[in-house]
């Protein structure tokens, strides 16, 4: 396995990790109270689209030629560490 499918296993993996998370957050957010509820709703919403962005710049990481895909994979690193990022505020709040 390349180097770089190795990556994309990875950033894949990565996303459905943070896909469940975004459920289990939705899910909970079902048994509070009005106001809790829907500040974790949007910060779901939030959390689903800094998540398809990741989502995108791996498309566009797998579609990419080897001459940019060094490129892309930068784009997709600040994608990836912003989304990381969300997610941890978004625990620490939570929890």
């Amino acid at each position: 396995m390349s180097n770089r499918e190795a990556y994309e296993q990875k950033l894949q993996a990565k996303l459905d990790e943070w896909q469940a998370e975004i459920d289990k957050l939705r899910a909970r957010a079902k048994s509070n109270e009005a106001d809790a509820r829907i500040e974790r709703e949007e910060e779901a919403d939030r959390l689903e689209a800094k998540r398809e962005e990741v989502r995108q710049k791996l498309d566009e990481l797998r579609n990419s030629s080897d001459d940019a895909w060094d490129d892309i994979k930068d784009g997709a690193e600040r994608a990836w560490d912003s989304l990381s990022a969300s997610f941890e505020k978004a625990r620490s709040r939570f929890k």
